[in-house]
C-alpha cells in the first residue's frame, strides 16, 4: 500500500470497526426503507419529477446540470436520485416486482448507505488524524445514531446533504494521506 493512512484502513480490528459501524448504522436507520415520501419536497423532487422518474440518460444529465429546478442547482443530488429510479427499475424487472413512482425505498436506501459510509470514513479519517482508533470508532458511533441532521438520512430530498458529507470527508482524507507523505 502507498501511505500509512491505506495501511490503516487495511488492518483487521480497523475494518471489523468499520464493519460495526456500517451494522449500527443499518440497525439505526435500515427501517426508513420502509418509509413513504415526505410531502414535503419529496414529490416535487422525486415523484413528480419527469427527469428523475425517467432516470439516468443523456437528455436527463443535461437537464440536471443545466436546470435550476426548485430554486436548487445541485446536479450530483439529481444524478444521484436517477440512478436510484434506474436501480428500483432493474430491481423491479430482475425480481418481477412492481415498482413505481410510489416506491420509496430505494431512494431512502441510498440515503442510509451513504449515511454508513460516512460513518465509517470519519472513522477513517480521524483514526488517520490522531492514531487513536477507539476514541475514532466513538466518535464515529455517535455519528452514526445521531448525524448533525436526522433529515439527512430520512428525508429523501435531504440527498444533498449525506453526499457533501461524503465528498468533505473523501477531501479530508486525501489531505490527510498528503500531509502525513
Amino acid at each position: 500500500m502507498r501511505s500509512s493512512v491505506f495501511r490503516k484502513i487495511a488492518s483487521s480490528t480497523d475494518f471489523r470497526l468499520g464493519l460495526a459501524l456500517v451494522v449500527l448504522v443499518l440497525a439505526v436507520f435500515g427501517q426508513t426503507t420502509g418509509f413513504e415520501f415526505v410531502n414535503f419536497d419529496d414529490d416535487v423532487y422525486v415523484q413528480n419529477n419527469p427527469a428523475v422518474q425517467l432516470g439516468l440518460n443523456r437528455q436527463t444529465l443535461l437537464w440536471a446540470l443545466t436546470t435550476n429546478y426548485q430554486a436548487n442547482w445541485h446536479p450530483l443530488t439529481w444524478v444521484s436520485l436517477m440512478l436510484d429510479t434506474d436501480v428500483a427499475k432493474i430491481a423491479g424487472w430482475l425480481f418481477d416486482i412492481s415498482l413505481g413512482r410510489e416506491n420509496s425505498g430505494f431512494y431512502h436506501l441510498s440515503n442510509v448507505l451513504l449515511h454508513a459510509a460516512n460513518t465509517v470514513l470519519l472513522f477513517v479519517v480521524f483514526n488517520a488524524m490522531t492514531g487513536m482508533r477507539w476514541r475514532s470508532a466513538f466518535v464515529a458511533a455517535l455519528f452514526a445514531v445521531h448525524p448533525l441532521h436526522i433529515e439527512s438520512v430520512a428525508w429523501i430530498s435531504e440527498r444533498k446533504d449525506v453526499l457533501s458529507t461524503f465528498f468533505w470527508l473523501l477531501t479530508m482524507l486525501a489531505y490527510v494521506s498528503y500531509s502525513q507523505r
